[in-house]
């Protein structure tokens, strides 16, 4: 999912308009914060949102912020990484196309996850696949010298459901089409821009792993290859099993519609899915039937009335009934609905949730349905960064944007023009760094944000789609790997591994982001939001890649085969037969 996606707009609030003659507090103390108070704020209260506070927008006589300045070095290795990834341009992009055209689903990802295994491994780095048990995560690692501080990156490679679309065609036109009779739909698609994502972060440990090698830097560089950031569950559960542990910076990016980066928060969530049993009977002989479907419903129907009172602009609540029957005639014995239940911190989702799960109890009850619930993932609001977000946007601001050719900005025209949107072609500046927004009005979620309380982490969004346009779509999928997403991965690229090298060279970059990073956790125990005894959801892989992979099957960690879910409900009582007329 990846849900964060436009980070110049509003997911991370990094090109937000600052507020100078009112700070962060005063303004939620003004308008309620979205329904987060000042006093919710408190370290006591609520330390995920008092961390994630920021009162930037107040410093200064005329509350101006002004970005520093002589951050970043224009150092040998930093030279050396860049020419690296100039040099191989060709087989970072044609990565990118590969993953592109598998379109794998989460934790499904068979092809591209040793696709981008088998790229590090030419670079020199160990690969270990099955990182926490997930078959298609794998963690990579270069070591140059010893002492060096251990820089992370963030691979991602799954696609999404139904966003399959044509490369490089301006107008909606999938790729793959189901043709069924009765429920045509779309293959799978990169909606999301992870195609890309992976790619240009296997590309920067690359270059730093060369650099590092070259200039006799001690280092110790590591990609994480993590599977089902789309369903939010493989950095959550990696976290939790302390994977990211010892490092000491994380560098993350997403594919966006701007080329920014920030250090805004993101919100907390909890996905969530709901399993309605009843019995199964003849639609044209429905009485005594239990439909579970009429139950999905009733929870789907009475989960809209808590927007009004219940859900304020800092949360969000959606949902999807993603198993509610096969064919009319046959009353729907079980139905599923999923809901992503998300708000400013684990605490408010929890309230939240606690509403939604009432709901679901009062909608079986009305169904004469059984209704239990399984969470599938749960994750916390990310930590700022500011000094680690200062010093990748001045890397960014001197790299520049993104290399844009003609037939990129022809294509991300033709998209908009089609989508009903002015035609401004593609993001080719670099956004201001401004302050976030100082009220949280909410938006996506990431699983990177669990790390973000273990580690210092920085995020940071490259152009791939047209202004104006939306991830999780298939205009997105048609940039991907065509020419706007071509060069998104490579300035990508180039910024994460600039910035990762000047924490290398220049220690006092490093120790200002783990100083920030201290200060900020104090007094926060940072506890996985995922309910105890999980077990995350996985699919048995085929046999050629566990033989690939060097794994057995099944991990350690989960029970095979899942517990099966089979309705054992009575049809329902009519009352006492009726007496015939006389």
């Amino acid at each position: 999912m990846c849900d964060l996606h436009d980070q110049h707009e509003h997911e991370h609030g990094s090109a937000a308009g600052g507020h100078p003659s009112l700070s962060r507090r005063r303004v939620m103390q003004l308008l309620g914060a979205a329904g987060v108070t000042a006093a919710a704020m408190t370290a006591e209260t609520d330390p995920a949102m008092a961390a994630a506070a920021d009162e930037t927008a107040a410093d200064g006589a005329d509350g101006a912020y002004k970005a520093p300045e002589g951050l970043a070095d224009d150092s040998p290795a930093k030279k050396t990484a860049l020419a690296w990834i100039g040099a191989n341009s060709t087989r970072v992009t044609g990565l990118n196309a590969e993953i592109w055209e598998n379109a794998e689903l989460s934790l499904r990802e068979w092809k591209s996850s040793l696709a981008q295994a088998e790229f590090l491994e030419r670079a020199g780095f160990r690969v270990e696949f099955g990182t926490a048990g997930f078959p298609t995560a794998f963690t990579a690692t270069y070591t140059q010298g010893s002492g060096g501080p251990a820089i992370g990156f963030s691979g991602e490679y799954d696609a999404l459901p139904g966003l399959s679309q044509k490369k490089g065609v301006g107008h909606h036109d999938p790729q793959e089409y189901v043709h069924d009779p009765f429920a045509p739909g779309y293959g799978p698609g990169h909606g999301c821009g992870h195609s890309a994502l992976g790619t240009a972060a296997a590309a920067a440990a690359a270059a730093v792993a060369q650099a590092a090698k070259k200039h006799q830097l001690p280092v110790t560089v590591k990609f994480f290859g993590s599977t089902a950031e789309e369903t939010l569950i493989g950095k959550t559960y990696a976290v939790s099993k302390g994977v990211y542990d010892g490092l000491d910076a994380f560098l993350d990016w997403h594919p966006s519609t701007a080329n920014a980066t920030g250090w805004g928060t993101t919100t907390a969530m909890t996905a969530v899915t709901f399993t309605f049993l009843g019995v199964a009977g003849h639609g044209g002989t429905p009485l005594g039937n239990k439909s579970a479907l009429d139950a999905a419903v009733m929870m789907a129907t009475m989960s809209e009335f808590l927007r009004e009172e219940n859900l304020a602009p800092s949360g969000r609540l959606h949902w999807v009934i993603n198993n509610g029957g096969d064919i009319p005639n046959v009353t729907p014995e079980i139905a599923e609905i999923s809901y992503y239940v998300r708000e400013g911190s684990p605490a408010r989702v929890q309230v939240l949730l606690d509403k939604v799960i009432a709901v679901a109890e009062a909608a079986a009850k009305a169904s004469q349905t059984k209704v239990s619930h399984r969470v599938t993932a749960a994750c916390w609001n990310q930590l700022p960064a500011k000094a680690f977000a200062e010093l990748l946007h001045e890397n960014m601001r001197q790299i520049g944007p993104p290399e844009f050719t003609d037939d990129a900005h022809k294509l991300a025209k033709e998209l908009q023009e089609s989508l009903g949107l002015p035609a401004k072609g593609m993001h080719d500046t670099i956004g201001e760094l401004t302050p976030p927004n100082p009220v949280f009005m909410g938006g996506g979620s990431t699983d990177v944000a669990d790390i973000s309380w273990n580690v210092p982490t920085v995020s940071m969004g490259a152009a791939l789609a047209p202004i104006g346009t939306k991830m999780h779509t298939w205009s997105t999928a048609a940039c991907a790997a065509a020419a706007p997403g071509q060069a998104a991965v490579l300035a990508a690229a180039r910024y994460l591994a600039a910035t990762a090298l000047d924490l290398v060279t220049r220690p006092e970059r490093l120790k200002a982001v783990k100083d920030e990073f201290t200060e900020r956790t104090k007094g926060v125990e940072w506890k996985t939001a995922l309910p105890a005894g999980y077990e995350p959801p996985m699919y048995e892989p085929p046999a050629w890649f566990l033989k690939k992979t060097g794994q057995k099957w099944p991990p350690e960690n989960i029970t095979w085969p899942p517990k099966r879910v089979v309705s054992q409900e009575k049809f329902a009582s009519l009352g006492p037969e009726l007496a015939p007329q006389k």
